[in-house]
């Protein structure tokens, strides 16, 4: 029986991991390149696989055997998407599905970190003779991560949300619960090494890793002062803690952050970034009103769970049920003992990083919740197997209630997901998302326009992935105002408007991010005497123009 049972596990495991690879995989190569999937990866991957110079973040590099290696690629996400990127690139050529191979398969690998953390959990707070009904709540909460709409889009782009940090966070989480478990020091440091590594990819999985790591010493002090030293229903061992283990896992823990803390002896880039953002972000957020900024994160919450935020694929869908069906099995949960035990901890958990996300150095941007959404689903996977195993002493159609619950979410996210792919082939992705970078970078790449002057942010990193290195936009737009051009943006440009040779890339009427560049352009164009001429344009699939390029005479 335990030899059927293993195998039902893995072939329900594999169905799992099929049906996201399936979904997540589909027409890998839309929507369009994003500027933060080519700055944060693709340049600097491409760079070094060709040979060009290095363009790196801050001019933060170290030397390892003659070649100059980017520190990070933001003041607080590291270079290690660009890393995992080369194999990938190396063996299949420069092109944007062969980039999305990289998340597409840290995706896959944060299913199964996720699965292995509530089932390590899980074995920590509750041992019986056999498997118990809640061992399966990682295969509950893997299964509907696989048709997640949320999971689903933001895998496949997951460059674009550093979902780098999703497996290592994961593993930190599983390692450190195995540690509590069974004593052993490796998991210890291995959990270190993985929470040092999920750090480095970006500072935000510090809303996790930093909760996850005062949770289990306040588990640790709690059983170690009030329980005599045991954890769990079968009294486990308390593990021991010793000096040397401590120094083991601050060293695991530091290693992968060495390349974040020699960029900053170097620059200074991200307490100078946390630093100048403490009050107002760049985008403008106020940090210091905190409660102002939790409806805003709560109201994510909601929005990952339906699944309705993916307005750049060419439509909206929601599964309304969602939110609705997370809500009814945590509280349903919650009314047993087994349940608390088993809930209130990750949901504790969970509560910490939404207070963590309340600050920002950018905006509350709903893309920060790829990193929690994992953990939200997890929890509904635990109350699912929470109903399933209260559902064995019920009598009639109540036993059917767990496989309605699961059969309407699973139902409404595939058919969500289904239907953004359906959208996706017709539109091509919309604004920065669009395929139309696509037809920019090859007209400028073959038409021997290899220094477009770009007066727009979004241009210049997916321009120079897609056309291999060979157009090198060169940005004046300016970064210090989202609202108006700089008092030294019209000295940056003049240099340039004397030359007909140059070219110059702006979004259309509507479409700029970085605003009244394009109408400062035009007017230092017409003071020294120069004709603008637009000699092409660039428009998503349903004809809305983009992007143009323009030409003085």
């Amino acid at each position: 029986m335990k030899w059927i049972s293993s195998h039902w596990r893995l072939g329900w495991l594999l169905l799992a991991i099929t049906t996201y690879l399936l979904l997540a995989g589909y027409q890998l190569g839309l929507p369009g390149l994003h500027y933060d999937e080519a700055k944060e990866a693709g340049v600097n991957a491409m760079e070094l696989l060709t040979g060009a110079p290095i363009s790196a973040f801050r001019g933060a590099t170290v030397t390892l055997f003659g070649t100059a290696l980017p520190l990070m690629v933001q003041d607080y996400i590291g270079a290690l998407n660009v890393y995992l990127a080369l194999p990938f690139l190396a063996a299949t050529g420069i092109g944007v599905p062969n980039l999305r191979f990289l998340p597409l398969l840290l995706g896959l690998l944060a299913l199964l970190a996720l699965e292995r953390a509530i089932s390590e959990w899980l074995a920590l707070t509750r041992r019986e003779s056999g498997p118990p009904a809640l061992s399966l709540a990682g295969l509950f909460a893997i299964t509907l991560l696989a048709v997640s709409p949320s999971f689903v889009f933001w895998q496949r782009q997951g460059i674009f949300v550093t979902n780098a940090t999703l497996p290592a966070t994961f593993a930190a989480l599983w390692l450190a619960l195995r540690w509590l478990r069974t004593g052993s020091p490796y998991a210890l440091w291995a959990a270190a090494f993985a929470g040092g590594l999920a750090l480095y990819a970006k500072l935000l999985a510090l809303w996790v890793v930093g909760p996850l790591a005062l949770l289990v010493a306040g588990w640790w002090l709690w059983r170690r002062w009030g329980k005599g030293g045991t954890i769990g229903p079968t009294a486990i061992p308390l593990p021991p803690v010793t000096l040397p283990l401590l120094l083991g896992a601050a060293l695991a823990g530091t290693i992968p952050l060495l390349p974040f803390l020699l960029f900053n002896l170097q620059t200074g880039g991200t307490l100078a970034s946390v630093g100048s953002n403490l009050g107002q972000s760049y985008y403008g957020v106020d940090n210091s009103a905190l409660l102002a900024n939790l409806p805003v994160r709560l109201g994510q919450i909601g929005t990952v769970l339906r699944g309705d935020q993916f307005w750049y694929l060419g439509g909206l869908h929601a599964n309304l049920l969602a939110p609705w069906l997370a809500g009814i099995g945590v509280l349903a949960c919650l009314l047993s003992r087994a349940g608390r035990r088993a809930l209130l901890p990750p949901l504790l958990l969970v509560a910490l990083a939404v207070s963590a996300s309340l600050f920002t150095v950018s905006d509350l941007f709903v893309t920060h919740y790829a990193l929690l959404q994992p953990l939200l689903v997890g929890l509904v996977g635990i109350s699912l197997a929470c109903l399933y195993e209260q559902a064995r002493s019920w009598r009639g159609p109540l036993l059917l209630l767990p496989v309605a619950f699961l059969v309407l979410w699973l139902g409404g996210d595939l058919s969500g997901s289904l239907a953004y792919h359906q959208n996706l082939t017709r539109s091509g992705g919309l604004a920065d998302h669009a395929d139309a970078t696509y037809h920019l970078a090859y007209h400028l790449r073959y038409n021997g326009l290899g220094a477009p002057i770009a007066l727009d942010w979004g241009l210049d990193a997916p321009v120079r992935y897609l056309s291999e290195g060979t157009v090198t936009p060169i940005e004046i737009f300016g970064y210090t105002s989202l609202e108006e051009p700089d008092a030294n943006f019209a000295e940056r440009l003049a240099p340039f408007l004397d030359n007909p040779d140059n070219v110059y890339l702006l979004h259309a009427a509507g479409q700029d991010i970085f605003a009244g560049r394009r109408e400062a352009f035009f007017a230092q164009s017409h003071l020294r005497g120069r004709e603008p001429i637009l000699e092409a344009i660039f428009a998503q699939r349903d004809g809305t123009v983009l992007v143009e390029l323009w030409r003085l005479r």
